[in-house]
């Protein structure tokens, strides 16, 4: 049996990559705390009462978090330094070389409001200055999903579309769909995912978190998804399971999310182990971590324990999350080499 300090130590050196975390939903206490200082007011800045607030309670309060962050990103300036240092804490903290980060540019470009938002060509130049700047510095390469907040329905969708075909920036790859599932039926937004698969970006709707598995099949058969968010309903219907493995359709796990979101009872429970066996794709992620009080390494820690995995379990996972990416080829060429020779 592994040593369990030592796979933890393994897995913080080890080259990841993920797929499925979002851009807000990874500011830090650090980075809200920076914000905060600049824009002084509802949040404090105190990093110290950061940390408390920060500390994971309900689902409510994620939200309430969430939305404290969201309303601390006013200037295309914000924008940048979250993005940045978002990088930063992925590359040096979590040994990530490469990120699909999902953004919703819907909540930063308001023209409805005027207290906050900016023009969406200032929000892709400051995503955009970001990452060039993150992968000169700390060799992490960073891709885009925009997704729709699905709470706000067809006028967010709408601007979603518009802003990914009119304004993309040159590293969107994927169009998504995110918030509450439960009253938002997929089938509202098939135009909106028609027009962005044809215009060749990858179809990465969220699905199955809090409703059962009939929501992953619309997302499949209505908006084409190639990989699925979360999916833990899938577990309950074996055709959807047989489908998922045959057409190789990847579901992007996030253990300590589902625990929290109460999508899963516990971590005993967690249907990983149900998904691996029926030979569907899988990857693990973070998806909000600071706010979940995780981190990718732990939560391949967790995926290590669910599925008794050894080191070279744990690489495959890596390996997995790499391969079912939309990254260039050569990237992925030049990661798998990396996780290799960290193997030995």
């Amino acid at each position: 049996m592994t040593d369990l300090t030592d796979l933890s130590a393994f897995i913080a050196g080890l080259p990841k990559a993920e797929l499925h975390v979002h851009h807000v939903g990874s500011a830090s206490p650090r980075i809200v705390s920076e914000l905060a200082a600049r824009h002084p007011g509802t949040v404090p800045s105190d990093l110290g009462e950061l940390k408390k607030f920060f500390e994971f309670r309900d689902f409510a309060h994620f939200i309430d978090v969430y939305l404290a962050v969201v309303d601390l990103i006013r200037t295309p300036e914000d924008v940048r330094m979250l993005t940045y240092e978002v990088a930063r804490e992925m590359a040096t903290g979590q040994n990530l070389r490469y990120a699909e980060l999902t953004c919703t540019p819907f909540t930063s470009v308001r023209p409805d409001r005027d207290d906050i938002g900016m023009p969406i060509e200032a929000y892709t130049e400051a995503i955009e200055d970001a990452r060039i700047a993150a992968e000169r510095d700390f060799g992490l390469v960073l891709r885009w999903i925009y997704d729709i907040p699905g709470e706000s329905g067809i006028p967010a969708a709408d601007a979603t579309l518009a802003h990914a075909l009119e304004h993309g920036p040159a590293a969107l790859v994927g169009f998504g769909l995110g918030g509450p599932e439960i009253g938002v039926p997929r089938s509202q937004f098939r135009p909106h995912f028609d027009a962005a698969r044809a215009a060749g970006l990858h179809s990465v709707p969220h699905a199955g978190e809090t409703t059962g598995p009939e929501t992953v099949w619309d997302s499949i058969r209505l908006l084409g998804a190639e990989r699925i968010g979360h999916g833990t309903s899938s577990v309950s219907d074996p055709v959807l399971l047989a489908h998922l493995a045959a057409e190789g359709i990847t579901l992007e796990v996030c253990p300590s999310s589902n625990i929290a979101t109460r999508a899963v009872t516990d971590l005993p429970s967690h249907p990983l182990r149900e998904f691996v066996a029926a030979g569907v794709p899988v990857t693990i992620n973070s998806d909000d971590p600071p706010m979940f009080g995780t981190t990718l390494n732990a939560e391949y820690a967790i995926a290590a324990d669910l599925l008794s995995l050894s080191r070279d379990g744990v690489a495959d996972l890596s390996r997995a999350a790499v391969r079912a990416s939309f990254a260039p080829d050569e990237v992925k060429t030049r990661i798998l080499g990396e996780i290799d020779d960290y193997v030995g």
